[in-house]
């Protein structure tokens, strides 16, 4: 396994008791010390249950946090980004922002991206993916 960055869809997963999902974690934690998640990833999974008024959820979300790395934006993936938006605006292939941030995170920390989006994230240049779902 190499050092990977969790996307929202995946951590949905495990919070939900996916086994695959929860298998390959407990594999991933045998090899490094934490998960990674994107300060995007966090947002997503914070305002999703706070919508739903899942206080439940929000407390069991909070405690993985606690075990988990929470990669900021910076300049750095901040650049990233833009290329990333540029190259796909060339390309004709959009992408949301809040996307293109999260493969900006895991492009400057040079982290394969964990998603169940392949074919989504897979269009990005530089971008190592992989599915933890299938």
């Amino acid at each position: 396994m190499k050092p990977a960055l969790i996307d929202t869809d995946i951590v949905s997963y495990f919070l939900r008791g996916n086994e695959k999902v929860y298998l390959k974690f407990q594999e991933y934690l045998k090899q490094f010390e934490s998960i990674n998640i994107s300060i995007i990833t966090y947002y997503e999974i914070v305002s999703g249950l706070t919508f739903k008024n899942a206080t439940k959820q929000l407390l069991i979300f909070e405690k993985f946090c606690t075990n988990a790395t929470l990669l900021l934006l910076t300049k750095d993936s901040i650049r990233k980004s833009a290329v990333i938006y540029s190259q796909q605006r060339v390309k004709g292939e959009t992408i949301d922002d809040i996307d293109i941030l999260i493969a900006g995170i895991a492009i400057s920390n040079k982290l394969n991206l964990v998603t169940n989006n392949i074919r989504h994230f897979g269009k990005i240049e530089g971008l190592a993916v992989e599915n933890w779902n299938d």
